[in-house]
């Protein structure tokens, strides 16, 4: 059985959101081989240029079914190249489809189709405070590296395409597969720590800016109590003036940027140490482990054992 898989471009893609998922569908038919059939398309077929300069020929968007549509991203999709008569293509094929997936902000793109209202999504981390005014009516989950919401998938920002499209393999193909895939890539069947990518969140929304130092003061502390009031004073500012600062330096609340913080010691905790779980919890301001053990399902979608397990395998 062969999937056709059709990637969409546009002027100004990222050749990554592309070229990643493309690969590894590519290697995936040498070991199954007439598993996928490729197809690159875009509204006007031709040489595509991606963000970087590179072109890459595109066939022209087709009503002929596909088993799988995957959508890049990168900085066209905030430009008039994503026309209503793209929208309308990719509405008809997503009915059409089988499953259809979005890497980095990609998502844009089927959020503006109206394709992702009541559905989970994620889309790239320094994207998602803008996704999140533009399309109040999804329910995006920013931690996520890839979400998976019955057969509409979405991944986090650009590399995250590869994580996800072996996820889709291994659907299709099964774990070996995917498995081998990954080992052809160089890259890790399923990245350790979990599916998150909120490290980079917060290092690259904190770092350097105006919140570093006290992030690094939230750091030390984490077991003691970090209400909005206690980082306010610490900032030397008010309450709210502080809670709106804060969210617009670094992309997300302090509420949540304290569980986030957590969440990361937690995690290097628990897979770098015999420690046990309880006293994680309690060293890292859960409290107890029944509420940490809720916040990473949250988070990374399996309960902290199980990540010990597999950091350890």
């Amino acid at each position: 059985m062969t999937r056709t898989i059709g990637v969409l471009i546009f002027p100004e893609f990222q050749i990554l959101d592309a070229s990643g998922p493309i690969a590894a569908f590519e290697i995936a038919a040498r070991y199954v081989p007439g598993a996928y059939d490729i197809r690159v398309v875009a509204y006007e077929p031709g040489p595509v240029a991606s963000s970087s300069g590179l072109q890459v020929v595109a066939a022209p968007l087709s009503d002929e079914p596909l088993d799988t549509l995957v959508i890049a991203g990168g900085e066209g999709t905030r430009r008039p190249a994503i026309c209503g008569r793209t929208l309308d293509w990719v509405r008809r094929t997503f009915h059409s489809a089988r499953r259809t997936a979005s890497v980095c902000s990609g998502a844009y793109i089927l959020a503006e189709a109206g394709l992702l209202d009541g559905r989970r999504a994620t889309t790239h981390w320094q994207r998602c405070p803008d996704f999140a005014r533009r399309y109040p009516k999804v329910r995006l989950e920013p931690d996520r590296i890839f979400v998976r919401d019955g057969d509409v998938w979405s991944s986090a920002g650009i590399t995250a395409g590869i994580d996800l499209s072996l996820a889709l393999i291994a659907e299709d193909l099964g774990e070996d597969v995917a498995r081998s895939v990954a080992q052809q890539l160089v890259v890790y069947h399923r990245r350790p720590g979990g599916q998150s990518q909120f490290s980079a969140l917060l290092e690259l929304g904190g770092q350097g800016g105006r919140f570093a130092d006290l992030l690094d003061w939230m750091r030390e502390r984490l077991a003691e109590p970090l209400n909005v009031e206690r980082l306010a004073d610490q900032a030397a500012m008010s309450p709210r003036h502080f809670a709106r600062a804060f969210t617009a330096e670094t992309g997300m609340t302090p509420a949540k940027a304290v569980e986030r913080l957590r969440l990361e010691t937690a995690r290097e905790r628990v897979e770098s140490s015999a420690e046990p779980i309880d006293r994680v919890a309690a060293a890292t301001g859960f409290g107890d482990p029944e509420r940490m053990r809720r916040a990473f399902l949250r988070a990374f979608g399996q309960p902290p054992q199980a990540l010990r397990r597999a950091a350890r395998a």
